[in-house]
């Protein structure tokens, strides 16, 4: 089977429009929470959020074409283009048709159906919907749109499958790939749930910090007074190809997908398994196509939300997979900086993996003032500071709403 790498890497997030300066805040420990500015949040219980910054879509897309895309789509589109960029791909001399997009998305254009909704309650109760809602609100028209814009005309779809999405359509291109279904595959997530609907939906539930007074340490997994999530928005894109023909047009490498897994917990439509089972299953599956024994892990990019329960089974997952190991390793939750991207979370967690190879270092878990007694503080959970270390192997956990769990394995290429 053909070896899988990634050769490009587009990101845009609530810490960093692009590549460097989301280095640049994983580095520094940098928090993306702030006051919620997309709507009047007054009313509201969480009254922040991550979200983009100084971003603009007209500065990257037509006004007239932008209009006709949810902003889900439209961080897809942008993303999409940096990571093409980055990769020194000549889109004229692919094969169109062995080039596809699989993209995932949570929850897709939900700012569209949202405002068209809202617009026929306050109307005369005439139903005049706009002829663009149904395009901007289904989850799967991010890679129908990415692939028009560059020709590709091999596999397309989208995965959806809430906080693992964006890892399954990762995982999914590394099979067609290496399958040699494939010789290139556009993968990432996107996700825009910061909406009046997202915010007040989340929050019912009682999944989302309310520590309203302080935003920028409301995500603070680990911590024993950790309350809740931080929403969060952007997207991720990365160019998988073969090893083989990545070589032969001399492109720069991240890293090598070698290992993936997919579990369902089956227990509880939002509660992780209690023990971790569906996790701890997720990992093994993962090192065990990857051909590694859990010994050679150097790093692991926690799913991490800053739940009670979510980040307790997570590491009773990892010390039954790793045992004495998971005292060496380096563990971290990028979300305590960039907040839950929903759909979008393996993306940019896989984003940080790769930099975290690329520059010797593991991201911080910030805002942790008391570790839960109920974690072993012998564990490295990288606190509130970023460490130097040379990581040949990574792992990146994602598990979502419904018990589906998903882990990708990366390797540092020598």
């Amino acid at each position: 089977m053909q070896r899988v790498v990634i050769t490009g890497i587009g990101v845009l997030g609530p810490t960093g429009n692009n590549r460097r300066e989301f280095l640049e805040s994983l580095q520094k420990g940098v928090s993306g929470a702030g006051p919620i500015t997309h709507f009047d949040a007054e009313q509201f219980k969480t009254r922040f959020a991550c979200e983009l910054k100084n971003f603009n879509i007209n500065d990257h897309l037509d006004r007239k074409e932008a209009r006709k895309l949810d902003p889900f789509s439209q961080y897809a589109m942008v993303v999409a283009e940096q990571a093409i960029a980055d990769s020194g791909i000549d889109i004229e001399k692919i094969d169109p048709f062995m080039s596809g997009v699989i993209w995932g998305s949570g929850i897709g254009g939900l700012t569209s159906l949202e405002k068209e909704i809202e617009d026929f309650a306050r109307g005369s109760g005439t139903p005049r919907y706009n002829p663009f809602m149904i395009p901007k609100m289904i989850s799967d028209i991010a890679p129908g749109h990415i692939s028009i814009k560059y020709n590709f005309r091999g596999i397309n779809y989208g995965t959806v499958s809430a906080c693992s999405s964006a890892n399954h359509a990762m995982i999914n291109a590394f099979d067609y790939i290496r399958l040699g279904k494939a010789d290139l595959i556009i993968a990432g997530g996107s996700e825009a749930a910061i909406t009046r609907t997202g915010m007040g939906g989340f929050s019912s539930m009682k999944a989302l910090s309310e520590r309203n007074d302080d935003p920028k340490t409301a995500s603070r997994p680990f911590d024993v007074e950790r309350d809740g999530f931080v929403l969060g928005e952007g997207a991720a894109a990365f160019i998988m190809e073969s090893y083989d023909r990545a070589k032969k047009r001399g492109a720069h490498i991240y890293g090598e997908v070698i290992g993936s897994g997919m579990t369902a917990d089956a227990y509880h439509i939002t509660a992780p398994h209690p023990d971790g089972h569906g996790a701890a299953h997720v990992m093994e599956i993962a090192l065990k196509e990857a051909g590694l024994n859990p010994e050679e892990v150097d790093y692991i990019n926690v799913h991490g939300t800053s739940t009670p329960l979510g980040d307790i089974a997570e590491i009773k997952a990892i010390e039954e997979v790793f045992k004495q190991h998971a005292l060496k390793l380096n563990i971290s939750s990028t979300k305590s900086m960039t907040g839950h991207l929903l759909g979008a979370a393996g993306a940019i967690e896989a984003v940080a993996c790769l930099l975290a190879i690329k520059h010797d270092f593991v991201p911080p878990t910030i805002n942790n003032f008391n570790l839960d007694p109920a974690i072993n503080p012998k564990l490295n959970l990288t606190l509130n500071q970023a460490q130097s270390r040379k990581i040949k192997i990574a792992v990146s956990n994602t598990f979502g709403f419904g018990g589906h769990n998903s882990t990708l394995v990366i390797k540092k290429i020598e």
